[in-house]
């Protein structure tokens, strides 16, 4: 099954709400860092084998139709070649708040990950490494991570086709989302979710 629609924009810009959003309006399961959380002893290894330079990409993504969020976000370039005619969407967000969100969660439980329980250790371990080859290697500080989180937004325009990327604001709403993907407008509120107490709670398998 072919990709549809590709999230590149790293966590903490709105990915969980942009899943929400890509299932609600019928683009398809979408893929997320919290399926590959759910599903590690498959995920994990497939994971790994990407981020050396071995990926099989319709294993991981068997079953979806959509993915966002890391580990995605770091393989823009192998996946605009493995799926030319999808669609992009670029998340954004002001680069010093995002150092400070990215900072104050996955940055954090990367920098504690030798204190995780053993069953974490592996995917930690792929998270680790995948997030470095996005360029957010450990011991950035703040003004540094902003930087890196610029570079890979410039990255990221530089690979994708104008007529195929969307750079998105999750504040935006509806509009830019569904007039990209031409798709109906859904009733109710576009999803706003994944705040930083939520964020530990799915980490930890509250939620």
């Amino acid at each position: 099954m072919a990709l549809r629609v590709i999230g590149v924009g790293v966590g903490r810009t709105g990915t969980y709400s942009l899943k929400l959003a890509i299932n609600q309006i019928g683009m398809g399961l979408c893929h997320h860092m919290e399926e590959v959380l759910h599903d590690m002893p498959r995920q994990v290894p497939l994971w790994v084998a990407a981020a050396a330079g071995k990926p099989d990409w319709r294993q991981i993504y068997d079953g979806y139709e959509s993915a966002v969020d890391w580990p995605t976000a770091c393989f823009f370039r192998e996946l605009i070649r493995e799926f030319p005619t999808a669609k992009f969407v670029l998340t954004q967000r002001n680069p010093a708040k995002w150092a400070d969100s990215f900072g104050a969660t996955i940055y954090k439980l990367l920098a504690d990950k030798d204190q995780a329980p053993k069953e974490m250790h592996a995917w930690l371990e792929m998270v680790s490494n995948v997030i470095a080859k996005t360029g957010f290697p450990p011991g950035l500080d703040r003004d540094a991570l902003a930087r890196a989180f610029i570079a890979h937004n410039d990255a990221v325009k530089e690979a994708i086709p104008p007529s195929q990327l969307l750079v998105f604001e999750v504040k935006q709403g509806w509009g830019p989302l569904c007039r990209f993907l031409d798709m109906p407008v859904p009733s109710g509120e576009f999803p706003r979710t994944n705040h930083r107490e939520e964020f530990w709670d799915r980490v930890n398998g509250k939620i």
